[in-house]
């Protein structure tokens, strides 16, 4: 079992290294080109992996090969290797923001066995939360690889391609909106004496603990905040200054200010 990854990026290092540290395929069994032969040797040697100097000589030794290129390179790299992946038929993913299956397709002008794939930034880290769609070529056991591959990097969640846009602000937008809610708690500690340092560690901390807890124990958020907020504590305090302020109106308004800004693109 072979995976060439066409493109060398930050995206593609967060999958190859998590491929890696899971042991779903060894260095020997992954391939990566770049622009030149030279990058591509440079990509290989930093990710640990094998390098390949053209897509031609990665797709002959692939059995899947994912499209890690930003998504402007689509048309002109399409055409170019739409002769090799139909002749060589391997499992294609394609982790390019905002191109569909049915564009892809009509670059490529045939339809191989394709798989859409948005993963989030968070996979540089293996804790993604990914999205993937596939077209009526991909099989039940590919669409095992696929959420297995993409698990090797976080999580995993088959899904409508008419919700990818939807996908794109909660799992790709969102991450930001997690940074600014910990960056603005951290500071409102410094503001109140503590080492910003240290006021961040906590604050990043405490939100991967709180979110791991909704996860791991099934509970709704409201039920949780409940357990914390004592009658007349400091906790339930807070939460009213929280929604006199409006969080809940923000946060909503973001992801659809988001959303709609996607769909002017």
């Amino acid at each position: 079992m072979t995976i060439g990854f066409i493109g060398g990026g930050n995206m593609a290092g967060a999958i190859i290294k998590g491929l890696l540290t899971a042991g779903i395929y060894r260095p020997g069994e992954i391939f990566v080109t770049d622009i030149t032969p030279e990058r591509s040797q440079e990509c290989a040697g930093r990710l640990g992996v094998t390098a390949a100097d053209t897509a031609q000589e990665l797709i002959d030794c692939s059995d899947t090969v994912v499209l890690a290129v930003k998504p402007g390179v689509f048309p002109s790299l399409l055409p170019e290797i739409a002769p090799l992946l139909q002749r060589r038929n391997p499992l294609v993913l394609s982790i390019a923001a905002g191109k569909t299956l049915g564009y892809i397709e009509k670059q490529l002008g045939f339809s191989p066995a394709l798989v859409r794939v948005m993963p989030n930034i968070n996979a540089k880290v293996g804790a993604a939360m990914s999205a993937f769609c596939a077209n009526e070529n991909v099989t039940q056991e590919q669409k095992k690889l696929v959420s297995r591959l993409l698990r090797a990097a976080g999580q995993a969640q088959e899904l409508d391609e008419g919700f990818f846009p939807l996908f794109g602000v909660v799992a790709g937008s969102a991450p930001a909106f997690a940074y600014l809610f910990i960056d603005a708690l951290a500071r409102a500690a410094v503001k109140n004496g503590m080492n910003k340092q240290v006021a961040l560690e906590i604050a990043a901390q405490t939100v991967l603990g709180s979110a791991k807890l909704i996860l791991e124990s099934g509970e709704h958020p409201w039920s949780l905040i409940d357990q914390v907020c004592s009658p007349g504590g400091t906790t339930i305090e807070g939460i009213a200054a929280l929604q006199e302020n409006g969080l809940e109106t923000a946060v909503r308004k973001a992801v659809d200010a988001a959303l709609e800004k996607d769909q002017k693109l």
